[in-house]
């Protein structure tokens, strides 16, 4: 056979092979899909139990729509870390809440422990944060107060607020400072000694190291190596993320959470500790 007929020959198998690898891409991308849907609801079958008969029979077919994937994460987080204390955070955009049905999770799971918007900036209180921390002295539950941080304001002002508002009992959380805006008018190393100040105007005046709460990446950017004597309060809502990290005191891991007693969602939270090593963060 001549190099010519060779060359001709190759050509032809070659393109006959992927004639046949372009039919059978449908099929293999078909069984691809179908494989991941049997392990995702194997892995979510908890999950996906709890939505189909509970769920689906309570909300509305829009709702649960958009609401579907969140529950099933939802449970089989709240599952996996059973045995660890759970909680939540609010402000006013919960509206007015029903403290006394307030004590489970997803119809399964109890609260123990409730974080409360105070300030925002340094010019208002939340609107509903009197309300809500008063109810809460006498529930079963652990409550703290965060503040919400303005970048572009002064951070002895937005201390001062706060100050003014909160007042820590035996038993409350430390305080905690919600950071989460890039500064618009400053650069992120003026917005350190900002954050720095702030921290450190509230240890004095409540005898307290405070907490940190931010998102992940935020954290990861720009916290984690200069706050490093600090406990965070991680918000992370991926879907696929499963696990606590070690450096995550807690893991705020959805924004639609649902509660009796709230109406419409709500963040729910998970302390990576025991029940005794909650109780010791407490003032």
């Amino acid at each position: 056979m001549t190099k010519r007929t060779v060359r001709k020959s190759n050509v032809r198998n070659s393109k006959k092979k992927q004639s046949i690898l372009r039919k059978s891409m449908p099929w293999l991308v078909s069984t691809l899909i179908f494989l991941v849907v049997i392990v995702a609801g194997y892995h979510y079958r908890n999950g996906l139990a709890y939505y189909l008969g509970f769920k689906s029979n309570k909300i509305s077919k829009t709702s649960a729509e958009k609401q579907r994937l969140s529950d099933v994460r939802n449970y089989t987080l709240l599952s996996k870390y059973e045995n660890l204390p759970v909680g939540i955070d609010v402000s006013e955009y919960q509206g007015t809440i029903l403290w006394d049905s307030v004590r489970i999770i997803e119809n399964n799971f109890p609260l123990r422990f409730v974080f409360v918007r105070a300030t925002v900036g340094k010019a208002r209180a939340d609107k509903k944060f009197k309300e809500n921390w008063k109810a809460l002295k006498n529930k079963n539950f652990i409550r703290g107060a965060y503040h919400y941080y303005r970048p572009n304001e002064n951070s002895k002002e937005q201390a001062d607020l706060f100050i003014k508002t909160v007042v820590l009992k035996k038993g409350d959380f430390p305080p905690v400072l919600d950071i989460e805006q890039m500064p618009k008018n400053q650069t992120i190393a003026q917005l350190k000694v900002g954050l720095k100040n702030w921290l450190q105007i509230i240890e004095k005046h409540y005898g307290v190291k405070p907490l940190i709460y931010s998102g992940e990446r935020f954290y990861t950017d720009f916290l984690k190596d200069d706050f490093p004597e600090y406990t965070f309060w991680i918000a992370n809502y991926n879907f696929f993320v499963e696990n606590l990290k070690p450096d995550w005191q807690f893991w705020q891991f959805t924004e639609k959470g649902s509660v009796a007693g709230i109406s419409g969602f709500v963040d729910v939270n998970i302390f990576n500790g025991t029940e005794t090593e909650l109780e010791a963060l407490t003032k």
